[in-house]
This record gives C-alpha cells, sequence and structure tokens, in this order.
C-alpha cells in the first residue's frame, strides 16, 4: 500500500478523532430521540435538522466532543503532557461558553424577536425579520454531555 494511504489510514482511524466524531453523533441521536419522544419532530426534515446541525438540547454534543478528544488525549498523551493542559482549558472554555454566553444570547435573540413581532402587531414597525435564536444549554446538558464524551474517550481508547 503506498504511503499516503497508510497515512490517510492512520488519519481516519485516531482514537482521539472517532471518540470525538463519534461522541458528537451520539450526542445527536440522543438529542433527536428525545425530540422524538416529546413530540418535538414533525416532518423528516425537522429529523434530519437535529441528527446533524441543530444546537441547544440535552445531552451537549459541544461538550461530548471537547471532553471525548480531552480524554483521549490524556489517555494517550498523559495527564501532565502539554497538549492534554491545552485541551482541557479548551474544554472547560467551551463548556462555559456553551452554559454562560450562547444561552444569554439565546435568551436574548428571544426575546428581541417577541418585542420584533409585538412591534410589527401594533404597526410601530413593518417587516420584522426574526434574528436567529442560538440555543445555549442549562448546566445539566453541558454535564451530561461531558460524560458521554468522557465514556467515549474511554471506549475508543481502552477497549
Amino acid at each position: 500500500m503506498p504511503e499516503k494511504y497508510e497515512k490517510l489510514i492512520t488519519f481516519v482511524t485516531n482514537p482521539t478523532l472517532l471518540a470525538s466524531i463519534f461522541s458528537w453523533l451520539g450526542a445527536q441521536f440522543l438529542k433527536t430521540i428525545i425530540h422524538l419522544i416529546y413530540g418535538r419532530i414533525k416532518t423528516f426534515k425537522d429529523l434530519l435538522a437535529n441528527m446533524f446541525w441543530r444546537t441547544g438540547g440535552m445531552p451537549s454534543s459541544h461538550s461530548a466532543v471537547v471532553t471525548a478528544a480531552c480524554t483521549s488525549i490524556g489517555i494517550r498523551d498523559g495527564v501532565n503532557s502539554s497538549i492534554f493542559m491545552l485541551s482541557l482549558l479548551i474544554t472547560f472554555i467551551k463548556m462555559r461558553d456553551a452554559v454562560g454566553v450562547r444561552r444569554s444570547s439565546g435568551i436574548q435573540s428571544k426575546k428581541l424577536n417577541e418585542l420584533g413581532r409585538e412591534l410589527e402587531e401594533n404597526n410601530c414597525i413593518k417587516d420584522y425579520k426574526s434574528i436567529k435564536e442560538v440555543n445555549g444549554h442549562t448546566p445539566m446538558q453541558v454535564i451530561m454531555g461531558a460524560l458521554l464524551g468522557v465514556l467515549m474517550g474511554f471506549s475508543w481508547n481502552l477497549l
């Protein structure tokens, strides 16, 4: 087998990459199942959107991905390595962002949209266009995503 293919195979079979990808897919799958149970998915388009690119909800796929990568790096390179410390810091920043900034932005955009629709209904403004409501996470959603990520990190590196 040519060397360029060996490098590609080594890349796509990297346990850190696989743990991260499968933790994201697992979180999105669990989120979709939860939305199906609660009747929040009405169409096949909603189903696909939930599976692949909608944000927010239980568990946090963002937290799952970064904790899977961090766990995998810790196992492979050691918890005293500089790359693990960097991944740990990025994990904490990402998880804090999911609960703090993204959640606050989502709440603000929802309120702005409510205000905009109300002003349009009262003829104060014309043709209000809603802004995107970014879904952040509750602390429990972030914790559950992190637990899923740790589980995936260990699974892809120790099993």
